[in-house]
C-alpha cells in the first residue's frame, strides 16, 4: 500500500520543466562530465555546466555520487540540505540520485536525505518516501 507524503512533496518521474524557482537535483561525478542519466538532462534543460560537479548551477544542483562509497556522498547531501535550509524561496526537485549509473539501491541514498524530511521545499522521489517512512 503506497504511503502518503504531505503535501505532496514527491519529485515526478519526469521533469521536462521547471518554474523559475525550481531546481533539479541531479547525481553528478566530481569531474563536472555530465555524459548519461539526469546528469546529461541537467546540461541540456535545466543549466548544469561542464566541468562544475559540485552545487548550483543553472537551475540544477550537482550532488556527486561517483567517487565512492556512500561516506562520500554523505557530506554532499549535507551541503544541499543546507543550501535548500537557506533558500526557501526555492523548491528542489531530487532525483534518485547515485541509483543509475553510479549503481547505489534507493536503500543506501535515502537515509541521507533524513534531514530534507522536514524541509517543505525539498520533493524526493517516491522510493526515496519509501524508505524513509518505512
Amino acid at each position: 500500500m503506497p504511503i502518503s507524503v504531505e503535501n505532496n512533496r514527491i519529485t515526478p518521474d519526469f521533469i521536462s520543466e521547471l518554474k523559475p524557482n525550481e531546481v533539479f537535483v541531479f547525481g553528478s561525478n566530481l569531474q563536472g562530465m555530465h555524459g548519461g542519466g539526469a546528469a546529461h538532462a541537467a546540461m541540456l534543460h535545466f543549466g548544469a555546466v561542464w566541468g562544475q560537479g559540485v552545487g548550483m548551477q543553472g537551475q540544477s544542483y550537482a550532488i556527486p555520487t561517483m567517487q565512492g562509497g556512500i561516506e562520500t556522498i554523505k557530506p554532499y547531501v549535507d551541503e544541499f540540505i543546507a543550501f535548500a535550509q537557506s533558500h526557501p524561496e526555492l523548491t528542489f526537485y531530487v532525483t534518485r540520485i547515485g541509483c543509475g549509473i553510479a549503481g547505489f539501491q534507493d536503500a543506501e541514498i535515502a537515509p541521507l536525505f533524513k534531514e530534507a524530511e522536514e524541509l517543505s521545499n525539498v520533493m524526493l522521489p517516491m522510493s526515496f518516501w519509501n524508505v524513509l517512512k518505512s
